[in-house]
């Protein structure tokens, strides 16, 4: 018998699991291009899908790692085995991440909205004029500098 939860509580749960879930894949996929995650739950099974610009890193060779993720998924979230998929799906552009937080108006009895005033004032920043060189300037990496060059010897009479 399943146990019966509010629809509050399911949302807040669902929430949780995937900001915890966004959180891991983060910290383990951050150089792979890892982009954001998809989750489509069915009655027999959860599928996660993996957004990222480089599916290859995160398949690597012959799927070891997405099942070794999809092994941690099941124990650190506590799924059945064979309950959870995992599967990669190429993104174009990785993109800007940004948390954006839906603020309600302050409200001090705190019933529809924080008892505390959030601060909700967004400063922008304007990048600083870059100096673009007048001449030319080649460096040389690695190897050995070359000695600077002599000028030619002055006769002398």
């Amino acid at each position: 018998m399943a146990v019966q939860i509010s629809n509050k509580r399911k949302a807040v749960a669902d929430g949780i699991f995937q900001a915890e879930l966004n959180e891991f894949l983060t910290q383990e996929l951050a150089e792979d291009g890892y982009s954001g995650v998809e989750i489509r739950v069915t009655p027999t099974r959860t599928k996660i899908i993996i957004l990222a610009t480089r599916t290859q890193n995160v398949l690597d060779e012959k799927g070891r790692r997405i099942r070794e993720l999809t092994t941690v998924v099941q124990k650190r979230f506590g799924f059945p085995e064979g309950n959870v998929e995992l599967d990669a799906e190429k993104v174009a552009t990785r993109g800007l991440c940004a948390f954006v937080r839906i603020m309600l108006p302050w409200d001090p009895t705190g019933k529809n909205g924080p008892k505390k005033p959030l601060p909700d004032h967004v400063n922008i920043v304007e990048p600083k004029d870059e100096l673009l060189p007048t001449t030319p300037i080649s460096e040389q990496k690695g190897g050995k500098p070359e000695p600077p060059a002599m000028p030619p010897p002055v006769p002398t009479a």
